[in-house]
């Protein structure tokens, strides 16, 4: 008992400091589990504090009958009056070799994977910003993908 309780506070605590830091996070559910390439992907935030450093991820979800070991993505993160700050192509392995699922799962079949964009980002002004994401997958649709979210982290001190 005088073991368990120690685990059961750290624990809580590891938790909270997840809560605390959490400044956005959202998903887009695809139809059909499709992403096809018109689907241009926006997610809109707030920075309040730029004296923080922050931490940018894409939450992608795939299905096992997603065709590819990896996929492309397009993003962009774009300030109030829409100037492109950052862009770059992500490429998130998505099956081993072997065609083993990689990714963590708590849905069965559907695979997620939290990929870092930005790490330790500091936002120059406070206001609202807009991360977009594009499929670059070169075919007009690709199937296997329920969602694809973004979520921003404050960075917590080591």
């Amino acid at each position: 008992m005088r073991v368990l309780v120690p685990v059961v506070v750290l624990a809580l605590m590891a938790s909270c400091d997840r809560t605390e830091s959490l400044v956005f996070s959202d998903y887009h559910d695809f139809d059909n589990r499709v992403w096809a390439m018109a689907d241009t992907v926006k997610f809109r935030f707030q920075i309040a504090d730029t004296t923080r450093a922050y931490n940018l991820f894409c939450q992608f979800r795939n299905s096992r009958d997603y065709p590819w070991d990896r996929v492309y993505v397009n993003w962009m993160l774009q300030d109030s009056a829409n100037r492109v700050i950052e862009k770059s192509l992500l490429s998130i392995r998505l099956f081993e070799k072997s065609g083993k699922p990689l990714g963590s799962t708590s849905m069965g079949s559907i695979y997620d994977h939290h990929q870092v964009i930005l790490r330790a980002y500091r936002f120059g002004s406070a206001g609202r910003y807009t991360l977009t994401f594009t499929q670059m997958m070169r075919l007009d649709s690709v199937k296997g993908v329920p969602s694809v979210g973004f979520r921003v982290e404050k960075e917590l001190p080591n």
